[in-house]
């Protein structure tokens, strides 16, 4: 069975901005890209920063602390030194407010 947790507002944050929710003790990045809502794990799997700390364009993540890329979408790795990828969570609006989905 999943959990779907509120983690915060489409009015929070705007287009091309990320900020950082405490999801029942699980640390996340929301993003917005457009009308479209992503959500990963905040941690980066390179260094241990935040990657809600970091800069979000054209639908990449950079984290603030070696300049790794993910891709918020699929979470994937897209540039050095990150290689591993990020975890990904689905994400739902109701309304203004977003859930994030944990098994």
């Amino acid at each position: 069975m999943s959990d779907w947790i509120k983690v915060g507002e489409t009015t929070d944050f705007g287009d091309e901005d990320v900020f950082g929710a405490d999801a029942n003790g699980t640390p996340v990045a929301v993003y917005r890209v457009g009308e479209d809502v992503f959500a990963t794990h905040d941690i980066c799997t390179h260094g241990m920063a935040r990657l809600s700390e970091g800069f979000l364009e054209d639908g990449l993540i950079e984290c603030p602390l070696h300049q790794g890329l993910f891709d918020v979408k699929t979470g994937e790795a897209a540039g050095a030194p990150c290689t591993e990828a990020v975890r990904i969570y689905p994400v739902k609006l109701d309304g203004e407010e977003i859930y994030v989905q944990f098994e």
